[in-house]
């Protein structure tokens, strides 16, 4: 496991490699010279120069000593900021040791967003960063709390602000702010559809109630809207109509790979001080959840806190259950502090999809943190 906290992961480690999100992709750098050292084969010119550490041999060895061997990304390594060197990086490593590359997928239907082409085609369409690093006249928001939702909430909020139009399309009176039209739409759970799980398989659903009095599915809507402003392909009249136009599941599969063409280049040099790394607590993840009264009771849903080892601590100054201010981007947020040992050194865990952590910008990057 390499990771930037050492969590419990509830299954048995051989090894565990531990190191500050700005330094996951030298980590992983090192791993893939010790691989390619022990089997005798050539390392990448971008990672000459680079020394192994201690535990980035063992764990060379350990996958060099397998025979079923997968290496997985999971959503730390999806959402962090060098994620297409990672990416490169694990395709590497994969290669030199004989393993499946594999992601985690972060959500129930990434691979049949990709299957069916949502995303950025070649010369047309912006990818979501884009969307907000360079604001649009318009915006269509479906199904998304952006503030809450997307890994830089502030460029998020600041990109719809600044929009001369924006559609909120939401289950919940949410957006007002600065949406100029609420469109009510049922949640998944009130429409039929078909999701393709992280291995390519297609698992089609049903609604478990009917919608709620007149409110419609959020692709019913685009239906409507779509053929009102003449666009091609929102002739749709069912759920059945919308699955016969899917592709076949043996298309699917034809399509999905992992290989990446992007070339490896040399970790850049960390820069000093403290930086974050967050997660997002199962009961903050989705609308749905972050308006159920019982989940909201339990555990899982207390509010963040700033989470740092006894050492980080203590180079702040501050104490344990005592308020600090943490600055990132053009954000910030008041946290009470919390001592927690699975924290490296320099790394402060604070949970996102809260409303006391959306002021701050990127789930991960360079923090201040001052006591309050």
């Amino acid at each position: 496991m390499l990771h930037s906290v050492a969590d419990d992961s509830y299954i048995k480690l051989a090894h565990s490699y531990v190191a500050a999100p700005s330094k996951l992709p030298l980590a992983l750098a090192e791993i893939v010279v010790a691989a390619a050292q022990a089997a005798s084969k050539s390392i990448p010119d971008a990672l000459a120069g680079i020394e192994p550490s201690a535990a980035a041999k063992a764990i060379a060895a350990s996958l060099a000593s397998g025979e079923a061997k997968a290496i997985l990304l999971g959503n730390l390594a999806e959402q962090h900021n060098d994620a297409s060197q990672l990416f490169a990086l694990a395709q590497q490593l994969a290669d030199i040791v004989g393993a499946t590359l594999g992601c985690l997928t972060e959500a129930a239907n990434s691979v049949g967003g990709y299957a069916v082409g949502a995303l950025p085609q070649a010369g047309a369409g912006l990818n979501a960063k884009a969307m907000m690093a360079e604001p649009r006249k318009a915006y269509l928001v479906v199904g998304v709390e952006p503030e809450f939702d997307c890994a830089s909430p502030v460029a998020a909020r600041n990109a719809l602000e600044k929009a001369e139009f924006v559609v909120v399309m939401s289950p919940f009176q949410y957006g007002a702010q600065y949406a100029d039209a609420l469109l009510p739409v049922s949640p998944f759970t009130e429409t039929a559809g078909t999701f393709v799980n992280c291995e390519g398989r297609l698992q089609s659903f049903t609604g478990t109630v009917p919608p709620l009095g007149d409110t419609r599915p959020a692709w019913k809507v685009l239906r409507v809207l779509g053929s009102m402003l003449g666009l091609p392909g929102f002739d749709f009249d069912s759920i059945e109509a919308v699955r016969k136009w899917l592709p076949s599941a043996s298309d699917i599969a034809a399509r999905l790979s992992n290989v990446t063409r992007v070339e490896v280049t040399k970790p850049v040099a960390v820069a000093n001080g403290l930086e974050r790394v967050a997660d997002v607590p199962i009961h903050f993840a989705d609308p749905l959840v972050r308006r159920a009264p019982a989940l909201q009771e339990t555990i899982d849903a207390r509010p963040p806190r700033a989470r740092m080892n006894a050492l980080t601590l203590a180079q702040i100054g501050a104490a344990e259950g005592g308020l600090v201010k943490v600055t990132q981007g053009r954000g910030e947020a008041v946290l009470a502090v919390v001592t927690d040992a699975t924290v490296p050194a320099g790394v402060v865990r604070i949970a996102a999809a809260h409303p006391s952590t959306c002021g701050l910008d990127g789930l991960s990057g360079p923090i201040t943190v001052d006591r309050a």
